[in-house]
């Protein structure tokens, strides 16, 4: 089974429960060997909450862990930041440790010391708060692993997606919607579904403008930067079609007509799959050198250190971390 890094996330966020509570489940006890990496104080706390019947065991490296997936135990490389636990807000504190956290997942990944990551949600104001201007986690990694060419990647039931454009404002999109970037992401997007093991995939590449531009009555972005895009990948031989309506892709997708769907900005593509999948989305960066999932889901500080989270999305990034090929 491979080993898999589970970074705690923000301390003062619903992290520490849903790993915990991920980690617990037969589903992943019988799918991959998770190594916890965050600090003692609040998954113990969190241990103390939910009132499960699980010990931590405290290692340093991933070549401490027990050879045998024992029931009842969390592995967990204590980073020691965490002094004092501030639940249900973001903090300076829980942004360096985050951080801390992410670093050492990098760092063993890189090293074959694990054979994937899984990263708990985070804030990104607590990661301001603590001097960091990363504006996510996706291009944190790609940061630190020295990437350039990467995407953010989500798949939720029948739906996968792939963003053109991440974590910016809206007024920011159309000019970054240029045919090198969309050529770039349409071939993340064939990598994406060669990960998950689908031979000959169906690319659905979906406009920015109502209607796809309406032969640019509507925008001139799909004739100057998205048709061409998608010319040179079909000439590169990659199975990719459109643009597409952005109001009716979804529903083609939905029905098993594509395999994945590239898509201009962050809402165009999470919000249709958040609302079939908002429990069981996973987040796939691709383009790294390691595999990395994470839960479709923020900090939920509303609802942290209260027990009731909900751990279905973390599950699932879990076991799509399992399954999945570089």
């Amino acid at each position: 089974m491979k080993k898999l890094a589970i970074t705690m996330g923000d301390p003062g966020g619903i992290g520490p429960e849903i790993v915990i509570k991920a980690i617990h489940s037969k589903e992943i006890r019988n799918c991959c060997k998770p190594i916890v990496i965050g600090d003692r104080i609040p998954m113990e706390e969190a241990l103390s909450l939910l009132k499960l019947p699980l010990k931590l065991r405290i290692i340093r490296l991933p070549e401490e862990s027990t050879s045998i997936r024992q029931v009842g135990l969390i592995e967990l490389i204590d980073m020691g930041i965490i002094k004092k636990l501030k639940k249900g807000v973001p903090t300076a504190e829980g942004g360096k440790a985050c951080v801390s956290y992410i670093r050492k997942a990098v760092s063993l990944a890189l090293n074959r010391q694990v054979d994937g990551i899984v990263t708990a949600p985070i804030s990104k104001k607590a990661l301001h708060m603590a001097g960091f201007q990363w504006p996510g986690h996706t291009e944190m990694l790609a940061d630190l692993m020295n990437v350039k060419d990467y995407a953010m990647m989500l798949a939720g039931r029948p739906l996968k997606i792939i963003l053109v454009t991440i974590h910016t404002a809206l007024r920011n999109v159309p000019g970054l919607v240029t045919r090198d970037r969309i050529v770039e992401t349409i071939r993340l997007a064939k990598k994406a579904c060669e990960m998950f093991k689908i031979k000959n995939p169906r690319i659905a590449v979906a406009g920015l403008n109502p209607h796809a531009g309406e032969a640019g009555i509507f925008g001139k972005e799909e004739i100057r930067e998205i048709i061409p895009a998608v010319e040179e990948a079909k000439k590169e031989g990659i199975s990719v079609s459109g643009p597409y309506p952005p109001d009716a892709v979804f529903y083609k997708a939905y029905k098993g007509e594509i395999d994945i769907i590239v898509c201009m900005y962050h809402d165009q593509g999470l919000i249709p799959l958040k609302m079939i999948a908002f429990d069981e989305g996973v987040n796939v960066t691709v383009g790294l050198p390691v595999i990395r999932t994470s839960p479709d889901h923020g900090t939920a500080y509303d609802i942290a250190w209260k027990g009731i989270a909900n751990p279905s999305s973390m599950v699932e990034a879990i076991k799509t971390a399992a399954i999945l090929k570089i």
